[in-house]
């Protein structure tokens, strides 16, 4: 029987040259070789986790716009946060929009040792770059942003950092996947130095759709990069579908209670269905609930936690 190769073996074994990406017409590009799903042995493991993003107007640090109307006793912090967490037995995806301006290396481990103490394993972080720009300053700033995030993710003891691709813009399909796979490349190599795993999420413009998703992901050559699968954002045909065929490549999880076909209404996730999937391409990782729904996430939360809870242990 012909012995299974894993990620690393055959990016380092694969034919040089690669192949081509016709599908999106990549064809003025290097060619870049393909990689595998990640071959993970043994049973499925799904781990619980929470998304400081689930909580994105109640922060008293935040980076993007919030709802005005929030009383202010109502501001948590990212060790209230931790607290939440540890309460609900789940670990912790700080998002990087809730940290201060002025992030210093005290802090970061000021924030470890809260985790620690809490028993809470902070499972990631989650930075909103775009790596779509043309070359120059801009962009070169944008990289920079993902390694600096990277060292923090080093010091806050956490192994995987979401990230994103950006919107298409006014550059050509093939260069603009040329431009984030080249700024990929060069993060991931920081990256992995730390190892530290980046996650490329499903998060609209060039990666809409799962093809887009797949095929970035495939020309992507390192061994610590892989997909942030976001279960609510692909507003596709059959979105749970386009789930199972990204979900071998999974590095990170964040499930959302709600999923949208094409052309149709929001409607309530069907969770067992999600699991399902995840366990069927053998994923072991964290599950982390990003809740985006209307509903006051204090009243809504602990039960989508629950409720993902007597899943995993059916």
């Amino acid at each position: 029987m012909q012995a299974v190769v894993d990620r690393r073996t055959f990016l380092k074994q694969s034919l040089r040259g690669g192949l081509l990406l016709a599908g999106l017409g990549l064809s003025g590009l290097n060619p870049a070789v393909a990689v595998e799903p990640f071959n993970r042995r043994g049973s499925p493991r799904l781990l619980m986790g929470l998304a400081g993003y689930s909580f994105c107007n109640y922060f008293a640090d935040v980076s993007h716009a919030r709802d005005k109307n929030i009383e202010l006793s109502k501001r948590i912090t990212l060790f209230d946060f931790i607290d939440y967490c540890s309460e609900h037995g789940v670990g912790a995806e700080l998002t990087s929009y809730y940290f201060p301006p002025d992030v210093t290396e005290e802090f970061l481990i000021k924030v470890r040792r809260h985790a620690f103490l809490r028993g809470v394993p902070i499972s990631g972080t989650a930075v909103g770059n775009t790596f779509t720009l043309p070359k120059g300053k801009k962009r070169d700033e944008q990289i920079a942003y993902v390694k600096k995030w990277i060292d923090y993710a080093q010091t806050l003891g956490t192994s995987h950092i979401r990230v994103f691709a950006g919107e298409a813009g006014k550059l050509e399909r093939a260069e603009t996947f040329a431009l984030v796979r080249e700024a990929m490349e060069e993060c991931c190599d920081y990256a992995g130095a730390k190892g530290i795993f980046l996650g490329l999420e499903n998060h609209g413009g060039i990666v809409a759709v799962a093809d887009a998703v797949l095929d970035l992901v495939k020309a992507i050559k390192s061994p610590w990069f892989g997909i942030n699968l976001d279960t609510g954002n692909f507003v596709t045909d059959d979105p749970y579908g386009d789930l199972a065929r990204c979900a071998p490549y999974a590095v990170n999880v964040q499930w959302k209670t709600e999923i949208q076909k094409r052309g149709q209404a929001k409607e309530p996730a069907d969770v067992g269905r999600l699991v399902q999937i995840l366990r069927a391409a053998k994923y072991q990782g964290y599950v982390t609930l990003e809740y985006e729904a209307s509903e006051d996430p204090w009243n809504v939360v602990p039960d989508a936690l629950e409720k993902m809870r007597a899943l995993l242990a059916a």
